[in-house]
């Protein structure tokens, strides 16, 4: 089979940018698109560079695993849950290879895997639709899941001093949780996945929250902190740490400079989400 290498490379780029965003998506992690599209090229690269004299050495199994770790963190460099995330990546794309193999099978054309790589002998509107379908099926499915508690997912931006993150929220219905002095409602956040806005000397201390107060009292991040009070199943009365934002948007809707309490758990079970709110 005549392979060429534009066509290949582009194949590839699509069916790993879609794979890293249907991660992301998942996972609930935040994430950059170009920083997706850069772990794609390095997917798509190395799946070009099999087919000339010389690399055959890439098809190791070593050096596989190697480029998707590459990919993985190109793309979430900065995660709390890597390993994680690069598990999640890893099946997401036998259940990708599974399904093209299913449609393969179903329509009666015949596809065809060169060294192991999506190459562009086989029918490409085929494997493009395969794709879009795993996506599509994926999100809504995760969509689904959030709903558990009386809510949906929502993409939330954090802003602090120019900085930002981007994380996905449940919109809890249960969590009542609000700013004391205003009123307004309150962001509950993994304080984890916060660690590109925080310095250590916060995100190490989130379980004792007073004693952060202390560290940071007098510089221009202590201004920004509170200690908020806040009672759960077990808990008649604890405090979160809490920061006051620049910026928070949910969805669409701008909330301007909300608290943000810094959870130091997980406030998903399977990591789906990053953040809760209720506003």
């Amino acid at each position: 089979m005549t392979v060429y290498l534009d066509s290949l490379f582009l194949l590839n780029l699509i069916i790993d940018y879609l794979l890293l965003l249907v991660t992301a998506k998942v996972a609930g992690e935040g994430f950059g698109r170009l920083r997706l599209l850069l772990g794609a090229a390095i997917g798509a690269v190395q799946a070009a560079l099999v087919f000339l004299p010389g690399f055959q050495w890439l098809l190791l199994p070593a050096c596989t695993l190697a480029a998707g770790a590459l990919m993985g963190v190109a793309a979430f460099g900065g995660s709390a849950h890597l390993l994680r995330v690069g598990f999640l990546f890893l099946g997401l794309s036998c259940a990708l290879g599974g399904s093209v193999l299913i449609m393969g099978l179903l329509t009666g054309r015949g596809l065809t895997f060169q060294n192991g790589i999506l190459a562009t002998g086989m029918d490409l509107k085929l494997v493009l639709l395969s794709a879009a379908v795993c996506y599509l099926v994926l999100t809504l499915l995760f969509r689904r899941t959030g709903r558990h508690s009386g809510g949906e997912l929502e993409s939330v931006v954090v802003s602090i001093e120019g900085k930002q993150v981007l994380l996905t929220a449940l919109r809890d219905t249960g969590n009542t949780l609000t700013d004391p002095a205003t009123g307004r409602p309150v962001l509950v956040a993994e304080g984890a996945r916060l660690g590109s806005l925080l310095p250590e000397k916060v995100l190490g201390g989130l379980r004792d929250p007073a004693a952060v107060m202390e560290k940071c009292a007098g510089d221009s991040l202590g201004r920004r902190l509170r200690l908020l009070p806040y009672r759960a199943v077990g808990v008649d009365c604890g405090f979160l740490l809490a920061i006051r934002a620049d910026r928070v948007s949910v969805g669409k809707r701008e909330y301007g400079g909300l608290l943000v309490a810094l959870s130091p758990t997980p406030v998903s079970d399977g990591g789906g989400y990053g953040a809760l709110f209720g506003g």
